[in-house]
């Protein structure tokens, strides 16, 4: 991954594919669907574990505003694409509706494997992301750059969430998401590397014992990718809003400018600190934005003063990477609220309406089917 530009950065976003009419996911897909979508879009279009699940991968991007055309044109190519199929595109962490029980997995030899591998904690995997990858300056080492990071991505997950029901049930979750994904090995927050060569060191290990193929596997929240120069984000819930997307995005780009520009910024690297970050991280999944984070020391900080503070550490960086208008974008999240939060309205709302459990649900994936696809 190269471009003519300083911390140039690429997005990828999980989508559930959906039945309109019952509002339920499509659990088996045409495959005539994958054909047509892989011949309009290449390889801006790849198969997830589950047949109900699709993904779309930005080129390399050097602005905000070409990653909202690219995405933008994305995400409204793939749902007309969809629509031909009797299909519609719907963009959150989990579907209200969704049962993984009902679900088929995708006939490749890798998904196949996962599943012989993983079984339940594989079958039961109905959720989608938002992956963000940065590149960095070559003679920066991915890994250290990442412990500093880490401290920020239950901010991160906060602004993300998207993800309150599983089941048909409300969790009680803002991003049950996660709480899922823990069931995988090798997830959440990472462990402390000293350097890319330590932690190639670890991966090698693991893939002289047989236990994964590649660094591939290393499913973390924050990680050096495997296939790319780049620093990749992988805590994100899959944001409903598109502009929720190119945010996040903008914000973890500037953090990661900011940390190269300043690494003597740098928290300790010790298995309490490691720890802390991760009860954040349970903060962020079950409170979201209304989140309080602690410190080292036991102090509080409630999730929108770190945002702001985060907001100002990136202001010179914002300015340098032309993503001042991007970051303002971050105050409709706070505004309107995580898609997270608009699901819950709107599934109160019809709760005391009296709508039975069934009909809230499906207002709530109307909703999100309907917010999903940004107009051209």
């Amino acid at each position: 991954m190269s471009a003519q530009c300083d911390y140039s950065f690429g997005i990828e976003e999980e989508f559930f594919l959906v039945r309109p009419e019952s509002r339920l996911l499509a659990s088996q897909v045409p495959s005539r669907l994958w054909k047509r979508a892989r011949a309009e879009f290449g390889d801006a279009i790849e198969s997830e574990l589950l047949q109900a699940q699709i993904e779309i991968a930005s080129p390399i991007l050097c602005d905000v505003g070409q990653a909202r055309r690219q995405l933008g044109d994305l995400r409204r190519g793939l749902s007309a694409l969809a629509h031909e199929h009797g299909l519609a595109l719907l963009a959150a962490g989990t579907h209200p509706l969704g049962l993984w029980r009902e679900q088929s997995e995708t006939d490749k030899p890798r998904y196949r494997r996962l599943v012989e591998d993983f079984q339940v904690v594989a079958r039961r995997s109905l959720v989608c992301g938002l992956h963000v990858h940065v590149q960095l300056p070559d003679d920066v080492d991915r890994v250290q750059v990442m412990n500093r990071a880490m401290p920020w991505l239950p901010l991160l997950l906060a602004l993300s969430t998207s993800s309150p029901f599983w089941d048909r049930l409300r969790t009680g979750l803002m991003s049950y998401r996660q709480a899922m994904y823990d069931e995988w090995p090798r997830t959440g927050i990472p462990d402390f590397f000293e350097s890319e060569a330590d932690y190639d060191a670890f991966a090698a290990v693991l893939v002289r014992a047989g236990a994964i193929a590649d660094a591939s596997s290393l499913w973390w929240a924050i990680r050096p990718s495997p296939n790319y120069p780049t620093v990749e984000l992988r805590i994100a819930d899959a944001c409903t809003h598109l502009d929720d997307s190119l945010a996040i995005a903008a914000l973890y780009r500037c953090l990661m400018r900011h940390l190269v520009m300043h690494p003597a910024e740098a928290p300790a690297c010790n298995a309490a600190v490691r720890r802390i970050i991760d009860e954040n991280r349970w903060r962020a999944k079950r409170f979201g934005l209304q989140a309080e984070f602690i410190d080292e020391r036991g102090n509080t900080e409630p999730a929108l003063a770190q945002l702001q503070r985060l907001r100002a550490l990136c202001r010179e960086d914002a300015q340098a990477l032309g993503c001042v208008e991007a970051l303002a974008s971050i105050d409709d999240i706070l505004a309107r609220g995580t898609s997270a939060h608009a699901q819950l309205a709107l599934y109160r709302q019809q709760r005391d309406g009296g709508a039975t459990r069934a009909a809230a649900l499906k207002s709530v994936v109307d909703w999100l089917l309907h917010t999903t696809v940004p107009a051209a």
